[in-house]
């Protein structure tokens, strides 16, 4: 008898969070971390992920943008009082359904996990995450410490090997 196997669940990355209702009709205020910002709605299906990581799926959203942000019409969320409830939700799309990134650009979520040395070999760990700063973005890479790496390329930042999974840095170990 052939014991089936499990595929692995997706690599999912958020792509936006409902921040409450937009008007009385049910549409939401949606933060959008996609750019441009309405391209949101080309990722779908959605899954929808409250503060205790209960998911739903979502297929079907559609939204503009506004002078005030996006605002999106949500199946499922059909009133106000529906609207207000959805405050806090995620939304999160499989890595597979965003497009490959342009040379030289990269998503956060596969720099995630890589190691990081820096040009003389010093080994300061994995990326455990990215953050804006509004200036620029930052590298945060876990090891022996926490290191904050400005993400400036090539000031900072050499290269970025997928292959051999190094990210690799010009940053000095004992800063």
């Amino acid at each position: 008898m052939d014991t089936p196997t499990r595929q692995p669940a997706p690599r999912m990355i958020q792509v936006g969070k409902v921040h409450g209702a937009f008007g009385v009709r049910g549409e939401v205020k949606l933060e959008s971390f996609t750019e441009p910002r309405s391209a949101i709605f080309r990722y779908q299906p959605w899954t929808l992920r409250d503060a205790r990581g209960v998911e739903r799926a979502c297929e079907g959203a559609r939204g503009r943008e506004t002078p005030k942000g996006v605002v999106a019409t949500v199946p499922g969320i059909e009133d106000r009082d529906a609207a207000e409830a959805a405050r806090g939700l995620e939304v999160w799309v499989p890595r597979e359904a965003l497009p490959p990134p342009k040379p030289g650009e990269y998503y956060w979520v596969d720099l995630e996990g890589l190691r990081v040395r820096n040009v003389e070999g010093v080994d300061f760990g994995v990326v455990s995450y990215l953050f804006d700063t509004g200036a620029n973005d930052v590298l945060v890479a876990q090891g022996d410490r926490e290191r904050m790496i400005p993400f400036v390329v090539p000031d900072y930042i050499h290269s970025v090997d997928f292959d051999a999974g190094v990210v690799t840095v010009d940053w000095d170990p004992e800063f």
